[in-house]
């Protein structure tokens, strides 16, 4: 056996063993008559000994041949170390090492396989197998199988079935785009990889498979940023014969448990709000809680002076920053030049600053006294000692303005504490949105969702004010996992397909097998998908989902390790009926 314990393993009560170890050479300090070797392996560190008294001459000389990350094996028996190291657990032993072999040598890695390293983000893609050997990437990886491991605990103690649906599906006009995959059996068509498994665990439904879930590769071919890849993981589950409240107390007990099980922490409330009070509290559909500065809206009190910026506006919008009147003048012209960036796009900010004293000093003291800052502040809760910030412009934008405006205080004053934990439902989302481009109403989740009930009616006359049978639960301002009610009757699910724009053909050809599934006994059903790679990093202290991928894509959507994605040679492209028309 190439090894008896693993390099974590032996303590003080392992003294006087004989033990065999396998693993990578850390490093190494070599004093003439003394060498020491660090040997590490996913467990841990042991130290290894040879000296000239102990050690033969031959091996000693093997010893100072060994390099960084060579890899080897060793016998010998534990000893007391001579200088402890209470840093690691193995930290009161060592191995006087009696056979040595180097199963392996290796070049000089291109970067430190250290806690902290010298290699950039970029350097370390494309040695990734290198990069897993560092304790941060291993330890996240080690934190995604802990995580995935409780979910499938508690879902299958649950009653719920894992199934595997398809990756070769048919490609469907709604949402992302599709990555598609050409089929040589069928010359001119193509497969579709999935967004989702969603028809199909509606059909296990209707199959009689009441509680479903399915760790499971999504695809979806667009733009990428920290926490979006172009192929993720979903946590995907269904339940039959439920409604809303069901599917929320279900999966609040996952959230709960996978909290107490990873951090020990109880959660006792899961709030909810509607979209509709998220968006004019907080500015967004995924608030953050765990910190206030909630939005307050001004226009009553700021849009009966000569000041035209405010008085153009559709919105007039502000929150109260704690603590925020110690900020100096640069300090918030830097602020003023952060909401100005491009990415924010605010023509600038008002403020305010509510003075120790009670009185209230701002930018726009010409235009109004301090009765009008003192109803600003009663607007948006500020306090004596805060700063109000202010912006104005169209609702949407300036909503959104504000919104990252208050996250990015938040982070400035250290408010989004990774070891707290705000879970939020986010409840009856309007069912279509409006899409300026192509001038007609989409899906805000997906075709699929159904109207709240006693809405249907409200599509003929005005379906912009339908809301949706459709649910996110949101943990520390990202959303976690988001589903909705379905609909599981053809009348409504063709209504629906006609209120977004499908004809009859077009809807028959893209999701008859699903209208026809509806006609055999379908149940109510309804379900939700959560994002594992954005829970596992939220829970695990962290928002850039790729720190706990094993082999991501960088921000271009490229493997940079195996170079993908790459050309394909001619004979390919001829056997698949494929030509590339490549601009020169």
């Amino acid at each position: 056996m190439y090894r008896s314990h693993n390099c974590g393993e032996l303590r003080a009560s392992d003294i006087a063993k004989k033990v065999t170890l396998a693993g990578w050479v850390q490093k190494s300090r070599d004093k003439g008559f003394m060498i020491w070797v660090d040997l590490r392996d996913r467990y841990g560190i042991t130290q290894l000994i040879f000296d000239e008294e102990r050690t033969s001459k031959g091996m000693m000389q093997q010893a100072q041949k060994l390099g960084r990350e060579f890899v080897v094996q060793v016998e010998g028996e534990v000893i007391k170390r001579a200088s402890k190291n209470p840093n690691i657990p193995t930290g009161d032993i060592e191995i006087l090492v009696s056979k040595l072999e180097i199963l392996n040598t290796a070049k000089l890695p291109p970067f430190t396989i250290e806690d902290e390293t010298d290699g950039g983000e970029e350097l370390r893609m494309q040695y990734r197998y290198l990069d897993i050997r560092r304790n941060p990437v291993k330890d996240n990886l080690i934190f995604r199988h802990k995580v995935t491991q409780e979910v499938r605990n508690y879902l299958s103690k649950n009653d719920f079935i894992e199934v595997e649906t398809p990756y070769l599906i048919k490609s469907t006009p709604e949402g992302a785009r599709d990555f598609v995959v050409p089929s040589r059996m069928n010359e001119g068509q193509f497969y579709a990889l999935p967004q989702s498994p969603q028809t199909f665990k509606q059909l296990l439904m209707v199959g009689g498979m009441d509680k479903y879930f399915q760790i499971v590769k999504c695809f979806r071919d667009e733009d990428l940023r920290a926490d979006r890849q172009p192929e993720f993981t979903q946590i995907d589950c269904e339940m039959a014969f439920v409604e809303q409240e069901d599917i929320l107390n279900t999966f609040e007990g996952l959230t709960r448990h996978l909290i107490k099980e990873i951090h020990g922490v109880e959660i006792a409330d899961f709030p909810r709000m509607t979209f509709d009070e998220a968006m004019k509290r907080y500015g967004n559909d995924k608030p953050d809680i765990r910190f206030g500065m909630e939005f307050g809206e001004l226009n009553g009190v700021a849009q009966h002076k000569d000041f035209n910026v405010f008085n153009s506006a559709e919105l007039v919008v502000g929150i109260a920053v704690p603590g925020g009147n110690s900020y100096s003048r640069k300090d918030i012209d830097k602020l003023i030049d952060w909401v100005k960036r491009p990415q924010v796009g605010a023509l600038g900010m008002v403020y305010v600053r509510c003075n120790d004293d009670g009185t209230y000093k701002s930018s726009v003291d010409k235009f109004y006294d301090q009765d009008d800052l003192a109803k600003w502040a009663e607007a948006t809760n500020a306090k004596a000692g805060d700063l109000i910030c202010v912006l104005s412009g169209n609702t949407n934008k300036v909503r959104a303005q504000l919104s990252a405006l208050r996250m990015e205080l938040a982070e400035q004053l250290g408010l989004r504490k990774s070891n707290e934990f705000a879970p939020l439902w986010v409840i009856d989302f309007p069912l279509l949105e409006w899409d300026e481009d192509t001038q007609r109403y989409h899906a805000m989740h997906h075709p699929f969702t159904s109207p709240k009930p006693g809405q249907i009616e409200l599509l003929d006359t005005n379906p912009g004010d339908v809301k949706a049978n459709a649910y996110d639960l949101v943990l520390n301002g990202n959303e976690i996992g988001g589903g909705s009610i379905r609909i599981h009757d053809k009348e409504t699910q063709s209504l629906m397909f006609d209120h977004l724009g499908f004809t009859k053909k077009e809807a028959k050809a893209q999701f008859g097998f699903l209208m026809n599934a509806f006609e055999f006994g379908a149940p109510p059903h309804g379900g939700i998908a959560f994002g594992l790679d954005r829970l596992v990093a939220i829970l695990g202290g962290q928002e850039t989902i790729r720190d706990f991928i094993a082999f991501p894509k960088n921000n271009s959507g490229r493997d940079v390790m195996i170079d993908a994605p790459a050309p394909i040679d001619d004979d390919q492209l001829k056997e698949l009926s494929l030509k590339l028309n490549l601009k020169s």
